[in-house]
């Protein structure tokens, strides 16, 4: 029998994705009550890691979801979907393994077999070391829960090759993809980008014109250009020339903070970063509820329409002062329609293609994925006219993210279709292979017939053991595309957006945070275990006071004197002890 919670809080948050349990752990930093739901059995909603059983069961029920109709507010009570993050347009695909055999010891079975040692991220990204991630979970002292590992390689597709982007000064010099004087151009234009500040002048300089524009300037050569744009400051054609310099400013100054990388991955996957937030808000009073049947919101008529009431949770109707919603959770049916506002178009959440794929070899090869290979990170420019490139993202063992030997493959863009694998297509074939590619093996011709010696060339051509394609919708927000208003005292926040780092989930967390709390402090320094003091303090004496008690001074000099004739004591004796252990030895 489920215990009845409290009926009232501060703040209920209903779904334990990101932005969500930002705001959760906020508020409870700061001492409000919290009250944090979600309908689903994990944490994360769609920034959740799964094991390989556990994911392809979340497709399952993805596929054979059944679409409901759109509820609408009856009797001031709006009913909330009951599966709010599923996505959409699975396709799954496992290679043949009954007809072509084995791929280098994996079949089928034993890859499930394995489905413990996965930790699959419905949307993986890295953190900048000097993102605001990174800065947020350091100021805030939550970054004790949870292990980071620095990227281990940075790498793009030039000339129909896997290469790896020389990223720091020792690269650059180290790389023989570069010649000399290619080397010099790359540095000075880097150089350039570091000193870069963004005064008036350099405003009109720059406005109007695009990155690439602003590289062929500079006269980088081809490689340069595509190594600079692609990979370094992860834009296109089309990204503008302030917005480059500053990604290829931020790039650089991430670089030798956490080893020689711009980038930090957290080990088993980023689901934890959520699940962080959430163990910060439960130790400062938080209440949790997974796989809680949140039945709706319950309304009060007001002068601007509908007023948060309370939240109908099972049997219980719980009030709090505020309320906020994860993405999914709500229809259309919340919104009233209200003037856009003026200004700059906002980046829309979600709308993303995906795919998760698991190969034999690692992205060119092991040579170029010395240790194993870590985490690296691959940036594809626009093909087939899309907008976007895709980020791929290659984990292997050491990653806490997959077994030895085998290799777990994220590949990410906007989608364009309601198809993602069409979409990722283009992506996708020029970097793995779905038919098995042995690496041939070289005869040395100058051994005797008796001593014939074989050298097996290196394999790198990546096959694809298992695919699986889907969609992550946008919000409800971000998919009307438009301003609408909300009932007095809910606030909706947005899904994952298509960017490598987490900066406009942190933003929009702040935001929301600051329009609940406007006078309060967001994420202040959590104190570590050792600091916290339990009970009452003992009272520490004033060390400026000369007088005792009795009102008499003290006599500091007889104090010493005691503590030296005790110091002699205790010194003589142990001399003594020592004497009759040695006499004690002698006679044995």
């Amino acid at each position: 029998m489920e215990e009845d919670l409290p009926t009232e809080f501060d703040l209920i948050v209903i779904g334990t994705g990101l932005t969500e349990s930002i705001i959760a752990a906020a508020a409870s930093r700061i001492g409000k009550t919290v009250l944090h739901l979600d309908t689903n059995d994990y944490y994360g909603g769609y920034w959740a890691s799964f094991n390989l059983e556990a994911f392809r069961k979340y497709l399952n029920s993805s596929a054979t979801q059944i679409s409901t109709a759109v509820e609408a507010i009856n009797n001031n009570f709006l009913p909330l979907q009951a599966q709010p993050t599923l996505v959409r347009n699975v396709q799954v695909q496992w290679y043949n393994f009954t007809e072509k055999g084995d791929v280098d010891g994996w079949n089928r079975e034993k890859i499930e077999q394995e489905f413990r040692k996965f930790n699959i991220d419905l949307v993986p990204k890295l953190l900048y070391a000097r993102g605001s991630m990174v800065e947020l979970l350091i100021s805030s002292n939550i970054c004790r829960y949870a292990e980071f590992r620095a990227l281990d390689r940075v790498a793009t597709v030039w000339d129909g090759r896997i290469t790896t982007v020389p990223c720091s000064r020792s690269d650059v010099f180290t790389n023989k993809e570069v010649n000399v004087v290619e080397k010099r151009l790359l540095m000075k234009f880097l150089q350039s980008c570091v000193t870069y500040e963004e005064d008036s002048e350099a405003k009109e300089e720059l406005d109007g014109k695009t990155f690439l524009e602003h590289l062929q300037s500079h006269k980088l050569t081809p490689n340069l250009t595509h190594y600079v744009l692609c990979a370094i400051a992860m834009g296109n054609a089309r990204t503008p020339c302030r917005e480059g310099i500053a990604a290829v400013k931020k790039f650089l100054m991430s670089l030798g903070h956490y080893g020689n990388s711009p980038f930090l991955f957290p080990v088993y996957g980023c689901g934890e970063i959520p699940q962080c937030f959430c163990r910060l808000c439960a130790v400062f009073g938080g209440i949790y509820c997974l796989n809680k049947a949140v039945e709706g919101i319950h309304f009060e008529q007001c002068n601007e329409g509908f007023k948060y009431d309370s939240v109908k949770c099972g049997k219980q109707n719980i009030t709090s002062k505020g309320l906020v919603v994860g993405q999914g959770y709500m229809s259309r049916a919340v919104f009233s329609k209200s003037t856009p506002a003026e200004g700059a178009a906002q980046k829309l959440c979600g709308n993303l293609a995906r795919a998760v794929i698991l190969t034999n070899v690692p992205l060119g090869g092991a040579s170029q994925n010395p240790g194993g290979g870590g985490v690296a990170i691959m940036k594809l420019p626009p093909a087939n006219n899309h907008q976007e490139g895709a980020t791929i993202l290659q984990m292997s063992h050491p990653s806490g993210t997959c077994p030895k030997a085998i290799y777990l493959i994220h590949v990410t863009t906007l989608a364009v279709t309601e198809n993602p694998e069409e979409d990722l297509k283009p992506y996708v074939a020029q970097i793995l292979s779905k038919d098995y590619l042995p690496a041939p093996e070289i005869t040395n011709e100058n051994a005797s017939a008796t001593e014939s010696e074989s050298v097996k060339r290196e394999n790198t051509s990546s096959t694809i053991l298992y695919e699986a394609y889907f969609n992550i919708p946008s919000c409800l927000a971000c998919a009307e595309n438009a301003n609408f208003s909300l009932p007095v005292g809910v606030r909706l926040v947005c899904g994952p957006y298509h960017e490598l780092d987490y900066d406009q989930s942190i933003d929009q967390a702040k935001t929301v945070f600051h329009e609940i709390y406007p006078d309060e402090e967001f994420l202040p320094r959590a104190p570590d275990p050792e600091e916290i003091i339990i009970g009452e303090e003992e009272p520490v004496p004033d060390q400026g006071d000369s007088l005792q008690d009795s009102n008499e001074p003290v006599d500091n000099a007889s104090e010493c004197r005691e503590l030296e004739s005790e110091s002699t004591d205790a010194q003589e004796a142990k001399e003594d002890a020592v004497d009759k252990a040695e006499e004690c030895t002698e006679q044995k």
